[in-house]
């Protein structure tokens, strides 16, 4: 792993006096991480404290908190404009909320290069169809409105935004959980090369960890706000962790059909999942 693009130490996340996140710490040098876990184990409040995303009334603290050189705890409104969409960009996990219903394809596309870079317009027309195309759709697409592509089709459109400004760090929020299997690896695939192609880094988050397992270095399991296993994504199948085990073998199949699927006990506490007690 080179040296780390992001650095966090110690980061909290606290809304009302609950504690969403707790004391997490990790890097991302440049390779592919993910973050696994739960519903509600804080992996998305992880990302949108890292993008300056976490509203009021949440509260974000950390001893440190760097992104590409940036503490961004400090960061003014200007700065992050700059930082965010940029250097480190944000791929959502449903384009129908995402993408603007009443604007083209290109307009928004063409916007998202216009707030970051001084471009003429053939220029901007010209790296609009480049990226369309590295996502691999075709022109056409650029006329039409988000209400008019299918699903696959739009998670292309919001990978093509955050990747037109060819960021460094890409955060990609469970991209392909509205996809069906076929297209959750196209989607994987996409990702990775573009990742590979582009020198870039990639926070992924997600459920499916067969995916993480093969298209990851690196996976982080969070459990109720807290980091609780780091390990190299290929040996999550080996994984010896309970609560990593118990994500690991809880997916369904063919072979567990009938069976009822592994559960961890909800009242259990950080310490105790950390330690694997039983």
């Amino acid at each position: 792993m080179t040296d780390p693009l992001i650095t966090i130490d110690a980061l909290s996340v606290d809304y009302s006096g609950t504690r969403v996140v707790n004391n997490l710490s990790f890097s991302l040098g440049n390779e592919r991480l993910a973050i696994v876990g739960e519903s509600g184990s804080g992996k998305s409040m992880t990302a949108r404290a890292l993008m300056g995303l976490v509203r009021k009334p949440g509260i974000v603290s950390a001893r440190r908190l760097n992104v590409l050189g940036h503490d961004v705890l400090n960061l003014s409104s200007r700065d992050w404009q700059r930082l965010r969409g940029n250097d480190i960009a944000m791929v959502l996990q449903d384009p129908r909320y995402a993408l603007n219903p009443v604007k083209s394809i290109f307009n928004q596309l063409e916007e998202a290069l216009t707030l970051h870079q001084q471009l003429s317009r053939r220029e901007r027309k010209e790296a609009v169809q480049e990226i369309v195309h590295a996502v691999g759709l075709e022109s056409t697409v650029l006329s039409r409105y988000p209400g008019e592509l299918s699903g696959g089709m739009g998670q292309r459109v919001m990978i093509a935004m955050a990747l037109i400004n060819n960021p460094r760090v890409l955060i990609a929020d469970e991209p392909t959980s509205a996809l069906d299997a076929r297209l959750r690896h196209q989607i994987l695939d996409l990702l990775v090369g573009q990742c590979e192609q582009r020198q870039m880094a990639m926070l992924l988050i997600s459920h499916d960890l067969p995916l993480v397992a093969q298209h990851c270095h690196r996976v982080m399991v969070m459990y109720q706000g807290e980091k609780v296993d780091d390990m190299p994504a290929g040996r999550l199948p080996e994984a010896t962790h309970p609560y990593t085990r118990t994500l690991w073998t809880c997916r369904p199949d063919a072979s567990t059909f009938g069976q009822m699927l592994p559960t961890l006990d909800r009242s259990r506490s950080y310490t105790e999942v950390n330690h694997g007690t039983d």
